[in-house]
């Protein structure tokens, strides 16, 4: 077997860029048009082809699979498979222990689940976002409340035991007891994972540009917070624990591809937008496909990246490790980044520990419960400058 690097396996990352219908919220790269899917995937087995050449010890094993975008289920599944034939034959991947696909709801039939399972899929990420159909509308969703509640029953019902689903809070107009329905359905569906963002109004969206004319007023903060604190609430009361800012897992089922990079472990991405990180340095490709299938198709440079230095790894640490139920750990900054950080990190996190705002434990430091709403300014006095 491989050697691993610092002790841990690589993730790997496809990013597929198109999607049928525009999203009003969404600020990832993709296309709605699909007239060059076919040669898009052709693509995206090249570069997993490119980047198993390149010999990088960091990424020797590859632990989990993680289709994301976009919308991966703009291709079928056996094409999803032609995808995890190339991971396999160029890359060491005979313990993967996670391999989850996005989908939209109106996207998954029974055919197309029973396709996901043989080629080896066993984590869904639905993104269902609202149960309300006026908030589905609004943000320009491709599905009906209906069809999200039915997509997880049915998933479930054809063998799928880990499925987590996407809601988001923080809609202009959402009231608390809306918001108490959309967690109540989503946990009445047995899922065993559930990720939570704050709505987050970007500059080059559609909802940014309505923003910019006044026809968006964003939530006000005691409303949002108030929608965190009963997040909080039910999500414990339901046997949830809630390991990341914004990720809550029943019974450890921790998504262990994300959690991977909050740990500062390796990973590939592949396709356009993606990014990669070997614990050096960070990559990330061109974010437009035609420039990334001329770059690719003609073996030129398709991706940029900066090698790290020491402040630059130790502040990516905390910001990631912080947004996490463990926290930092003492021992790994003054391994990895030296004494000198681990005195700044100790000097610099008294005050808030006095506070209430950080708790230790052991040789650990995290954010308190009654402060992870707070948790940017925190971590942003932590950072070395």
């Amino acid at each position: 077997m491989p050697p691993r690097y610092f002790g841990y396996m690589a993730g790997l990352y496809i990013h597929i860029p198109f999607c049928k219908r525009l999203c009003y919220y969404c600020d990832f790269y993709f296309s709605v048009s699909l007239q060059r899917k076919d040669e898009m995937l052709k693509a995206l087995i090249k570069e997993i082809e490119i980047r198993a050449k390149e010999n990088n010890p960091a990424f020797n094993e590859i632990a989990t699979i993680y289709i994301g975008g976009g919308t991966p289920t703009a291709y079928t599944p056996d094409e999803l498979g032609r995808l995890v034939a190339a991971i396999k034959s160029n890359f060491y991947s005979q313990n993967i222990i996670e391999f989850t696909v996005e989908a939209n709801p109106d996207d998954l039939s029974a055919p197309y689940l029973e396709g996901l399972r043989r080629v080896g899929v066993d984590r869904l990420s639905i993104g269902v976002q609202s149960f309300i159909e006026r908030d589905l509308k609004w943000m320009n969703r491709g599905h009906t409340a209906r069809q999200a509640i039915e997509s997880v029953k049915l998933s479930r019902r054809l063998g799928f035991n880990n499925i987590t689903v996407d809601l988001i809070y923080g809609i202009p107009g959402m009231s608390v007891d809306e918001w108490r329905y959309n967690l109540e359905t989503a946990i009445s569906l047995n899922i065993q994972h559930l990720s939570a963002y704050h709505l987050t109004i970007e500059e080059k969206t559609v909802f940014g540009k309505r923003q910019k004319k006044n026809l968006i007023t964003p939530i006000a903060e005691e409303q949002s917070e108030r929608q965190f604190i009963l997040l909080r609430e039910l999500t414990a009361s339901s046997g949830f624990e809630h390991y990341e800012v914004s990720n809550f897992a029943k019974n450890k089922m921790y998504g262990i591809h994300n959690s991977g990079y909050w740990k500062q472990q390796p990973y590939i991405g592949i396709g356009p937008s993606a990014h990669s990180y070997d614990g050096e340095r960070r990559r990330w490709n061109v974010s437009n496909n035609i420039r990334y299938l001329e770059k690719i198709n003609t073996a030129a440079i398709f991706f940029e990246e900066e090698h790290l230095d020491i402040p630059a790894k130790y502040n990516e640490y905390i910001l990631t490790s912080l947004r996490t139920n463990w926290g930092v750990s003492l021992d790994y900054i003054e391994k990895r980044f030296g004494k000198y950080f681990q005195e700044y990190f100790e000097e610099r996190s008294k005050k808030l520990i006095l506070s209430g705002c950080l708790v230790p434990k052991n040789r650990n430091v995290k954010i308190s419960t009654s402060y992870v709403f707070l948790s940017d300014s925190i971590v942003s006095s932590l950072i070395f400058v």
